[in-house]
């Protein structure tokens, strides 16, 4: 997938439902080779839908408080990587809403990781 797909694409999400599964809910530890990154909202991906990097197109989920196993969000913003071959959609529940600081403060726990710009609906 080219750079400019990679941006259509996630661009294409912009104000639409998406349903999520979600692989790792609220309170999951994942073990990296140098920390351990704990996640304080629910992040997962859309199924059948290829990212940047080959793998399923992910989804942090803002607004449920509670840990799930899918849920349908509205995707209302794009976590643009600068220095990765990915990026990452943000979405919530239908009429919630986030600004791109709000946002980029709830995907810190990750995207500190990564130069990252949010981009918002």
């Amino acid at each position: 997938m080219t750079y400019e797909e990679r941006k259509a694409q996630v661009r294409s999400y912009l104000g639409k439902a998406v349903r999520v599964e979600i692989d790792r809910p609220i309170g999951y530890i994942h073990h990296k080779e140098k920390y351990d990154l704990h996640y304080p909202i629910n992040y997962g991906y859309i199924p059948g839908v290829l990212g940047g990097d080959g793998e399923e197109l992910d989804v942090y989920v803002l607004g449920i408080d509670t840990p799930v196993k899918e849920c349908t969000v509205m995707v209302i913003g794009i976590a643009h990587r600068e220095n990765d071959v990915e990026d990452k959609l943000i979405a919530a529940p239908e009429g919630m809403s986030y600004n791109e600081k709000q946002m980029a403060d709830a995907i810190r726990f990750q995207e500190q990781y990564y130069k990252t710009t949010v981009e918002g609906l």
